[in-house]
């Protein structure tokens, strides 16, 4: 996803474009990997004297539920990163740097026989290790 695709899911929805939640997206779209709200605010610091984490987290959420984010818990801590393609896949993503590699396996191929009579909405999965630069 883009800046551009993000801000028309936001405007779509309901929610007004400001510069804060345009240099948020262009934070993620650059960053192309996952990362914390500390990371982001540390990023907007410089732009925006005094902004808060309250501000933070408060388009951290409202850009995870509109689906223009995504969200992974990473050592205790939530993680996010810009959602990053339209097909399925699952991810590996680096425990250190939060480097993602798509994974084009998907697990409930073997599992369909198993929850013949369930009906399943969703599912994630994700693998978490080291990438190459930080082994």
């Amino acid at each position: 996803m883009n800046v551009n695709e993000a801000l028309t899911i936001l405007k779509k929805a309901g929610y007004k474009y400001t510069d804060k939640r345009a240099i948020i997206l262009e934070f993620f779209a650059k960053e192309d990997r996952y990362r914390t709200a500390k990371d982001l605010l540390t990023y907007m610091e410089p732009h925006f004297e005094g902004i808060s984490f309250d501000t933070i987290y408060r388009n951290l959420h409202l850009f995870d539920q509109l689906g223009i984010l995504e969200s992974t818990d990473l050592n205790g801590e939530k993680h996010y990163q810009i959602t990053c393609a339209n097909h399925h896949h699952h991810h590996f993503i680096c425990k250190t740097c939060g480097t993602t590699k798509e994974i084009h396996a998907c697990p409930m191929d073997n599992l369909s026989s198993e929850l013949d009579q369930f009906i399943v909405d969703d599912h994630k999965f994700e693998i978490y290790g080291l990438c190459p630069a930080c082994q």
